[in-house]
């Protein structure tokens, strides 16, 4: 009897950006790049560039719905990856899309793009701290985002902590804190997660490259845990290979000129081969 072969699949569940460097390109480029076979569910259409957000149309909750429970009931993701959710709408049909399954999810709660247009509405952020939280396995926001999350200044450790644990009273059992917005040599990421014993902190950093290419990197850096995770990595693993793999996929692309802004990382650096295995 021959042996049946699949790939690990991961669904990213965001919105299109038209330049190719943020959403749900770089989160397909990304799962290529590191071996995952890639599934989308689009939330909105963007018409954006290097130098920013023009305009942007939110899809209708339906259709969300409709993607993300067509592609789950025949393809089963091992993980999901979800990004822009635009509005409190969108959110609810994620909730309700993914309340059906137990599937590991990454959410990188989008809130203001890095041109400073807002790409989710504030009736959402309720939505996704009441509902979509409790049913996160790790979420990933930036200072800015940690923020408006929290309504809480993050200035210093003690600061970050007390927001992450204001954060986990949600249900949450793991954040991912990124460090890329603050000034200094290196960018740190710190890692609260969860156990038995309390709350364990893990830091993860790296050099600061001095580029302007660094548009999509929260959505390449969660597309990549969650590609990492469909390939049989524990979180904690998942993250420090995804923190390498944003830092490698940005030195490569530090010099390149792509547009007259901000530029995109390097994804294709050093593809791995597609992972195939029997079940």
């Amino acid at each position: 009897m021959n042996s049946r072969k699949t790939y690990p699949v991961v669904l990213s569940i965001a919105g299109s950006d038209s330049s190719g460097g943020a959403g749900i390109q770089a989160d397909l480029k990304t799962f290529s790049a590191l071996g995952v076979y890639g599934a989308t569910a689009i939330t909105a259409i963007t018409a954006q560039n290097t130098q920013g957000v023009h305009s942007q149309l939110a899809l209708t909750p339906q259709i969300v719905y409709d993607q993300i429970v067509s592609v789950i009931e025949d393809i089963h993701p091992s993980a999901v990856k979800i990004g822009m959710l635009a509005n409190s709408n969108i959110a609810m049909a994620v909730v309700d899309a993914m309340s059906k399954y137990s599937i590991p999810l990454i959410l990188d709660p989008v809130i203001v793009s890095s041109s400073g247009h807002r790409l989710l509405s504030v009736e959402a952020i309720d939505v996704i701290k009441e509902r979509l939280l409790p049913m996160a396995t790790l979420i990933t926001p930036n200072i800015p985002e940690m923020e408006s999350l929290t309504n809480m200044p993050l200035g210093s450790d003690d600061e970050k902590s007390k927001a992450a644990q204001n954060l986990m009273s949600f249900g949450i059992n793991a954040i991912l804190l990124k460090g890329g917005h603050e000034n200094g040599d290196e960018k740190i990421d710190i890692l609260y997660l969860k156990s038995e014993k309390g709350v364990k902190i893990s830091y993860f950093s790296s050099p600061t490259i001095p580029t302007k290419n660094i548009h999509g990197t929260g959505c390449t850096l969660s597309s990549a845990i969650a590609a990492f995770m469909a390939r049989g990595k524990c979180m904690e693993d998942a993250v420090s290979m995804a923190k390498d793999f944003i830092s490698d996929a940005i030195h490569h692309g530090a010099d390149i000129e792509i547009g007259n802004g901000h530029g995109p990382v390097n994804h294709g650096f050093n593809p791995l081969k597609m992972m195939i295995y029997d079940f």
